[in-house]
């Protein structure tokens, strides 16, 4: 960005991390947002909670500067904070609360990490950040590098180099940092840690920011759903795949792994233990730092996710206005038809091609078959005597299934579940083999009927021939 005087003069008026640098009670803002957000790294706060907090930080100034020194209250300077034309504070409803909560703006979180590198340092490191600097210039040479015989002697370079230090570990001859080196390492690292927290605010901000241009595009949109959903997926999109976007998605993804996650709390109790580190005093938050960014890194998922569900609400809302048009011409019809009951008009009163399109594949045409003839024996009719049993045709059985289901709801009344078994067992088979299989045709027909394949039982009943008897699978209905 080029700093001259009408960009400047712009920022100076309009963004918000200028304006808490010049406002009238900057120390207070900044200190008690940085006391309460940045250093516990606290990404949202309920109003009472904050309210509380900031009330005792006003009680305890009041003592030492005067009543009149913050005249308003704990509620009206966070209101006051979280204005649009501050925006030192983003005051929102979270999802399932009905409670005002606060949050810290990535422009308010600059500022404060600004202020923070203004105080004199004790120690300065240089070398750690050199050799960052020159890892970050071969990182991007041997990943930019397409010239296969120059990967290779790269990588036999450092091959060669590890196995030099190999030998002279065994040899021992084993170089240590000193505890300037050490300490050095330590602050930068600490330092980039809590940059990475900040980023974190400006990623959700970022998708907070589609999530809300959605929402007002939604309210507005009068045409199809196809073009709205392509151009709000399309804006997705650009941000996932910009420079931001798929650096966020690689970080999480390795902060993601269980191995990375162990490795560097183990990395984290190492060096915390070292004497030249334990000398600084470090914050203890920096021993789950990797926690933290987790939880920042989740808070922004769940921003993706408010997105995707606003997508979804606006098709269902869609879907059921197109529904309720579907059921407004239905009723329509049903009226202009009650009021032509009377008197129908002459001719046709409607046409109608069909139902459905009718669609004759060329496959599903039947190849020819040509018919079998019939071949007639010759053979002369006699007549014949036989002495059958003409009641069997008479004497036909029907099993009533209403009955039979009646008899399992009534079992049912009692237990929650009862078996074939149990049921025949109060009520005994009386039409043979034609009433169990009814029974399980009842079984196969209900919802609430389990057949248990590992349990046979053993079925029996009496017929003119005798006792008979049938083994089966456990069959068990549930009450619904």
């Amino acid at each position: 960005m080029n700093l001259d005087y009408p960009t400047l003069d712009a920022l100076r008026r309009q963004h918000p991390a200028w304006r808490l640098l010049v406002a009238d009670h900057a120390p207070l803002i900044a200190s008690f947002l940085q006391r309460t957000f940045v250093e516990p790294n606290v990404r949202i706060m309920a109003q009472s909670a904050l309210v509380e907090a900031l009330e005792d930080t006003l009680f305890g100034l009041r003592e030492q500067l005067g009543e009149q020194a913050f005249p308003k209250g704990a509620s009206e300077y966070l209101n006051d904070w979280a204005a649009p034309e501050r925006g030192w504070l983003r005051k929102f409803y979270p999802p399932g609360s009905d409670e005002v909560h606060f949050d810290l703006t990535p422009a308010t979180e600059r500022a404060l990490s600004w202020l923070s590198g203004l105080t004199d340092r004790a120690f300065v490191g240089t070398e750690s950040r050199l050799l960052t600097l020159f890892d970050l210039l071969q990182q991007m040479r041997q990943g930019s590098e397409t010239d296969p015989q120059l990967r290779v002697a790269e990588l036999h370079r450092r091959r060669d180099a590890i196995d030099l230090e190999i030998a002279r570990v065994l040899a021992g001859e084993m170089p240590l940092l000193d505890d300037t080196a050490l300490r050095e390492r330590f602050m930068h690292f600490s330092a980039l840690a809590r940059e990475l927290l900040t980023d974190f605010r400006e990623v959700e901000h970022n998708f907070r920011s589609l999530d809300r241009s959605v929402r007002e595009r939604i309210a507005l949109w009068q045409g199809a759903k196809g073009a709205l959903l392509q151009s709000i997926l399309g804006e997705r999109d650009a941000i996932a795949e910009s420079d931001q976007g798929k650096s966020f998605r690689a970080f999480w993804d390795f902060l993601m792994s269980q191995q990375r996650q162990e490795e560097l709390t183990a990395l984290l109790e190492a060096v915390m233990a070292l004497p030249p580190v334990a000398e600084l005093h470090p914050d203890p938050r920096l021993r789950r730092v990797h926690y933290d960014w987790l939880d920042a890194g989740e808070h922004a998922q769940a921003t993706v996710a408010l997105l995707s569900q606003q997508l979804r609400r606006f098709l269902d809302d869609q879907a059921w206005l197109e529904n309720r048009r579907i059921m407004d011409l239905v009723r329509s019809i049903e009226a202009r038809a009650l009021a032509v009951r009377g008197a129908p008009p002459a001719g046709d009163f409607m046409a109608m091609d069909d139902l459905s399109p009718s669609v004759s594949l060329p496959m599903e045409r039947p190849l020819y078959n040509p018919p079998a003839k019939l071949v007639l024996d010759k053979l002369t009719l006699l007549a014949g005597e036989g002495d059958l049993d003409t009641t069997a045709l008479f004497d036909q059985v029907r099993v009533d299934k209403a009955l039979l289901a009646g008899q399992v709801r009534q079992m049912l009344q009692e237990r929650a579940q009862v078996t074939l078994s149990e049921l025949l067992a109060a009520h005994p088979l009386q039409h043979g083999l034609g009433e169990l299989v009814a029974y399980l045709q009842l079984a196969s027909e209900s919802a609430h009927a389990v057949v248990d394949d590992s349990v046979l039982d053993v079925v029996q009943w009496r017929n003119a021939q005798g006792n008979r008897q049938a083994q089966l699978p456990r069959v068990i209905f549930v009450k619904e």
